[in-house]
């Protein structure tokens, strides 16, 4: 069947077509095929699924997705071309990030953060400042693997666990024997620092498990909700 996109909406990646036979179909992105642009009064044929649209294609003789179709195809050409995008790559939040690029991203940002350690004062406050880049390749890598940007607070909360683990530990330590922690009684400072131990255990196996997650994971083929897959695959 034939018709014409009314209207969709990119943040929830859905939409809705005017049938040839007057009837409305909602539609999801992941139903158009891939490379296609999707734009308001753009006719397309598809298969009907009840009231739902699927097997979306925008037909050829439609300019505007004839256009769009070779600026995508333009994109994705420079994408697979190896070219490295700093400011789409660390400052943006929108689309995909593949994995080689991640990893050029994740080792500048590694280097930038150890030369930042050694500056006082000024170093301090452009590390702050680095928690976005270091945010946008995180959610963008998660985005091509067809995932939330949520899971990104993964690393946090374990990080805030395990520091309050390892505040728990000394606190307990001063209240439950402080004598012995006064006199630095060798057991009850073995016994302290293994449970901070704990705390640091947890931040560390849970931010190397996920950065090897993020890392590792192979790009979603073909679009997805967050946009055309880097490979151009």
């Amino acid at each position: 069947m034939r018709g014409e996109i009314l209207s969709y909406d990119d943040v929830s990646g859905t939409g809705l077509i005017s049938g040839d036979d007057s009837i409305r179909y909602g539609f999801a992105r992941s139903a158009i095929q891939a490379g296609a642009t999707i734009r308001a009064g753009a006719r397309v044929d598809f298969v009907a699924e009840g009231l739902e649209a699927t097997q979306i294609m925008v037909l050829a003789g439609d300019p505007a997705a004839a256009f769009g179709q070779a600026a995508q195809s333009t994109y994705v050409a420079r994408d697979t071309g190896g070219g490295y995008d700093f400011q789409s790559a660390m400052l943006s939040f929108n689309g995909r990030l593949r994995r080689q690029h991640f990893w050029i991203s994740w080792l500048i940002l590694l280097g930038a953060g150890v030369v930042l350690g050694w500056i006082p004062i000024l170093g301090t406050i452009l590390s702050i400042a680095m928690i976005w880049p270091n945010l946008a390749i995180v959610v963008k890598r998660l985005h091509d693997m067809g995932k939330t940007g949520w899971f990104a607070v993964v690393p946090w909360v374990a990080n805030i666990v395990g520091f309050i683990m390892i505040i728990s530990a000394v606190g307990m330590s001063i209240i439950t024997n402080p004598q012995a922690f006064e006199n630095e009684d060798p057991e009850a400072m073995l016994a302290m620092f293994g449970s901070m131990m704990g705390g640091i255990a947890v931040m560390f196996l849970v931010n190397i498990a996920f950065l090897l997650w993020i890392g590792i994971g192979d790009s979603q083929r073909g679009d997805n909700k967050y946009g055309p897959n880097p490979k151009g695959e």
